[in-house]
This record gives structure tokens, sequence and C-alpha cells, in this order.
């Protein structure tokens, strides 16, 4: 059985400097086998909880939005994208340029329809995180009531 670190942290009250490895250590002499830890993290360094401020249509496509996008940087980014499915006011994941994410895309700054991209809005498929995360296709909807 698989076991989220996080699921086990809203069950278990454990102190905030403990490890997923020291976790993994004191079941296994507790007597529960832990055949391994995983990161879901990995390929992920460069990939942030965006908010969209804007999303307009893009002046040279019509099935392209041009979106304004604060990660918190300060600085809003312009990011073009052509999924159908986000809002102002949504939180999403966001690759920032220079970004390798899990499905190998690297993220560089472009230029789509004449129009400058600074990174890009994420899918589950490229992030390669389970579907069943999400009903619809499309840019992955993080839970706008979560902090994390």
């Amino acid at each position: 059985m698989k076991i989220s670190y996080q699921w086990l942290k809203d069950y278990v009250s454990l102190p905030a400097e403990i490890s997923p490895e020291e976790i993994a250590r004191k079941l296994t002499f507790a007597g529960l086998e832990v055949e391994g830890l995983s990161s879901l993290a990995k390929g992920l360094e460069k990939v942030v909880v965006g908010q969209i401020l804007e999303r307009n249509k893009h002046p040279n496509a019509d099935r392209l939005s041009l979106t304004k996008i604060d990660v918190g940087s300060g600085t809003p980014l312009q990011i073009v994208c052509g999924a159908q499915n986000i809002a102002a006011g949504q939180r999403i994941p966001v690759a920032l340029v220079g970004a390798k994410i899990p499905n190998g895309l690297e993220i560089k700054a472009a230029e789509i329809r004449k129009v400058p991209s600074q990174g890009m809005l994420c899918s589950l498929d490229e992030l390669l995180l389970p579907k069943d995360w999400q009903a619809e296709d499309g840019i992955y909807l993080l839970d706008p009531r979560s902090e994390e």
C-alpha cells in the first residue's frame, strides 16, 4: 500500500522537522515494513503555484489565450496558453523558464504568434501525475482553499 506523507501528516501529529526518511525508519523499527520512498516532486524544482490574474484572447490566434500570472515574484508573468479550462482567480501549476518538467520538456522563453511567453501552465499529463486527481482535461486546477 502506498501512503502519502501529506496524508499521514493529516492523521498523525508529527513534529515539523521530521523528514519522510526518519518516519520510514521509525515505522520500520516499530514493526511496519516500509518498502521504499518516492517523491512526486522530483523534476518539479522550477514548477510553482501561480494565480491567474487575467485571461484575454490572444491577438493573433483564435484558440490561444494571453494570461498574466502571479508567481510571487512581484512581477506578473505573461504566458500564452491553449487550454480552455482556465479563468482569472484560479491557482495553477506554472513551469518557470528553465524548468525541465517530468515529461521531458525544457521550458524556455518563447514568442508564440508574435507574443512573448514566459513559462507554461501545466496539466497533469505534463507533470506525469495521476489523472484521477482532476475530472477534466486541461490545466490542473488547484483547490482554491488549499494553502499548499
